[in-house]
């Protein structure tokens, strides 16, 4: 299933590639980084991509949850992060690993913990909160 069919995000927005995997319980996606990322300073992506690649798979993934794919993806938007922790960036040529895992849903609200991961590294780990997901 193409990732532009899922969320409203168009080229150079998308920071997802990949949706491997979609259960109730785990969302998991992949994003390979190019060196013409909008995102990178000094060959290194920068955390809000990092952020954005979650909110992206986990909107993806409640898009397949929810059976909403459709031509036109719902429009939504990050109602809020936190619990945020940076631990590395990835660079040029990595290729990110997503874990989004669905923890509360209240109508069209959506709270996600998700992590970021290179090569078994973790990089960037926080909870953030989809509206109209």
């Amino acid at each position: 299933m193409q990732i532009d069919s899922l969320i409203p995000h168009r080229a150079p927005f998308i920071m997802v590639d990949t949706l491997i995997s979609v259960t109730h319980e785990k969302i998991e996606t992949k994003f390979h980084i190019e060196a013409t990322n909008i995102f990178l300073e000094n060959g290194v992506l920068r955390e809000f991509a990092l952020i954005e690649n979650i909110a992206q798979s986990g909107a993806a993934g409640i898009a397949v949850l929810s059976k909403s794919a459709q031509e036109k993806p719902a429009e939504g938007f990050l109602g809020g992060i936190s619990k945020l922790v940076v631990h590395e960036l990835p660079k040029i040529n990595d290729t990110v690993y997503t874990v989004v895992i669905p923890i509360a849903q209240m109508g069209n609200m959506y709270l996600l913990k998700g992590a970021n991961y290179v090569g078994g590294r973790r990089l960037l780990e926080c909870e953030l909160k989809l509206v109209g997901a």
